[in-house]
């Protein structure tokens, strides 16, 4: 009799069991709801894949037909405008290029405001102004919907990873909700504070990381005209003091690493375009706060100047190429 129990009890804790991972299935299964994605570039096009991989249904739109061809392909269901994206979900992600870029997403005659739904979570992931991400998110909550500013920083590599970094600002009641969605295409995804302190942080991390790739690209130039071979150089670099995210995660320097745009003539990554907007940035909030930034301001002086010589379009580790060339004047 005990025996014939204890089969009972543990049949009963097998269905038990059971139960709960099938209703803990269906809950997940119930989240995945379509997601809206507004740009599919060179960042946004791995995130919005990653996304499809989880098992979101995805509903996406850019500028350009040709760049949601391939996420078709994959499932998603491509439109014509933001508007068509905020009137099929009630999540949204936004990866564009600038603050004009958003605005016109956002707020434009095709814009996601124009259809919106109430309750809508929309997540900007661009790198804009910080006071762009407030009227933004004023302007959704005149909507009923909740605007949030998540930033990325890992690059293209990251993104197709999903190891990116979300630095997120917004209503810290409103992350545990982000993150379901930022976690598919991240390793971090962190709360950063209000609406505009996401943009505030990533603004920080990209003047270090213009600031560092400079100081990677002048020592590799120097050590190889001391006659160090690039990839000795790198070793010794990466392995003292002096290692940083751009010795060796993405070096400058043709031949010293594959898999990064200095292995592809600096095509993909990150343009110099955008590494200079995103200096631009880090100037104006610089003197709105009366903040000096020598170094940043220097580096900004630099990358616009690439933009006239022929680099807007390059990865922005192009900077050695442009030191090498400048040794020629």
């Amino acid at each position: 009799m005990a025996a014939l129990f204890r089969v009972s009890r543990n049949l009963l804790q097998m269905c038990n069991k059971h139960a709960d991972i099938a209703m803990a299935s269906s809950r997940a299964m119930a989240s995945k709801t379509a997601v809206g994605f507004i740009g599919l570039g060179n960042m946004g096009s791995p995130m919005a894949k990653n996304l499809l991989k989880h098992g979101y249904p995805i509903v996406a739109a850019d500028t350009s037909p040709e760049c949601g061809k391939e996420l078709q392909d994959l499932g998603a269901q491509i439109v014509d405008c933001p508007a068509e994206v905020a009137d099929k979900t009630d999540r949204i992600i936004t990866m564009l290029p600038s603050s004009p870029n958003v605005v016109d997403a956002y707020t434009g005659p095709h814009g996601i405001l124009k259809k919106v739904k109430k309750g809508t979570l929309l997540i900007d992931s661009s790198t804009i102004d910080p006071s762009v991400s407030k009227e933004m998110a004023a302007a959704a909550e005149k909507m009923g919907a909740v605007f949030m500013d998540a930033p990325v920083s890992g690059g293209v590599g990251a993104a197709s990873l999903a190891k990116l970094t979300f630095m997120v600002g917004g209503p810290e009641e409103e992350f545990t909700a982000v993150k379901e969605l930022l976690g598919c295409m991240g390793a971090n995804v962190l709360y950063c504070g209000p609406v505009g302190t996401g943009q505030a942080a990533k603004i920080c991390n990209n003047m270090l990381l213009a600031i560092g790739m400079i100081g990677t690209a002048e020592t590799m130039n120097l050590g190889i005209r001391l006659g160090l071979d690039p990839k000795l150089l790198a070793q010794i670099l990466n392995m003292s003091s002096g290692r940083c995210w751009s010795s060796d995660a993405y070096n400058p320097v043709p031949g010293v690493m594959e898999g990064v745009p200095s292995a592809n003539n600096y095509q993909g990554g990150y343009s110099t375009t955008l590494m200079t907007k995103d200096l631009g940035l880090a100037q104006d909030t610089a003197m709105d706060t009366k903040t000096p930034i020598p170094l940043g301001s220097l580096a900004h002086e630099m990358y616009r100047v690439m933009c006239t010589r022929g680099y807007a379009s390059k990865d922005f580790s192009s900077v050695f190429q442009f030191l090498r060339e400048k040794e020629g004047q």
